[in-house]
């Protein structure tokens, strides 16, 4: 369809007016928006329905100037004085004699010296010369006859106790003496399964010959010894 222009439309008449309407809509148009922009800037936007409002304020900075600490106080040493002692010491002059004639000869007085006899002990096994037990003077290790001659006594001496026989008694007696240096028997001591059976022991050490005691360098010793006795009952 083809537009028809109207016979009496006279466009170019009116043509400035609309160029001035349309100018002062344009301008009025800048100017809302400009001013809907800053207002859209200064209204803090909701949160949650509250409004928030924040202003900024610039605090002013004061410098405050600190007092300058206090200086240490150095104290000068104090200055000590020796002052001279005007009194005077005499010196200690000693005379020595030109010669040695003129020296008095030192008076030694003799120290008697008082020997101490130890008391010594020494073991069966480490002693020199072993006790002697009577008879075994003219053995060559005496050492062996002293044990053999213990065991001969103790089987001639022993005698089972009638009391320790009816409560069945018996066990092994552990015996130890010592041979002193008089050849004595000594310090006797047991200890066994039974006091009877201890009795028993003791009476069979008790009844032991004197002997020639033993001998370490040459001196006389005490010399322990120690041997087990065996109660039992067939």
């Amino acid at each position: 369809m083809k537009a028809k222009k109207h016979p009496n439309l006279q466009v170019e008449k009116h043509s400035g007016t609309f160029f001035v309407a349309g100018l002062a809509f344009i301008l009025a148009l800048s100017y809302i928006a400009i001013e809907w922009k800053s207002f859209a800037k200064a209204t803090p936007k909701a949160q949650n329905g509250i409004a928030l409002i924040s202003i900024d304020e610039e605090v002013p900075i004061t410098l405050q100037q600190l007092p300058e600490p206090p200086k240490p106080i150095i104290k000068s040493p104090a200055i000590i004085t020796i002052k001279e002692d005007d009194v005077e010491v005499p010196e200690s002059i000693i005379n020595l004699p030109e010669s040695t004639d003129d020296l008095t000869e030192l008076d030694y007085t003799a120290i008697e010296t008082l020997a101490v006899e130890e008391e010594e002990e020494v073991s069966f096994i480490a002693v020199e010369d072993a006790p002697i037990f009577p008879g075994c003077e003219g053995a060559t290790d005496k050492k062996a006859c002293f044990q053999e001659m213990m065991l001969k006594h103790i089987k001639k001496t022993f005698k089972y106790p009638e009391t320790a026989i009816d409560m069945q008694l018996q066990g092994k007696v552990h015996v130890l003496f010592t041979i002193d240096k008089g050849g004595y028997i000594t310090n006797i001591k047991m200890r066994g399964p039974h006091e009877l059976l201890e009795k028993e022991a003791a009476r069979i050490m008790s009844k032991l010959p004197t002997m020639q005691p033993g001998k370490q360098r040459g001196r006389p010793v005490k010399v322990p010894f120690s041997i087990p006795i065996n109660f039992k009952l067939q």
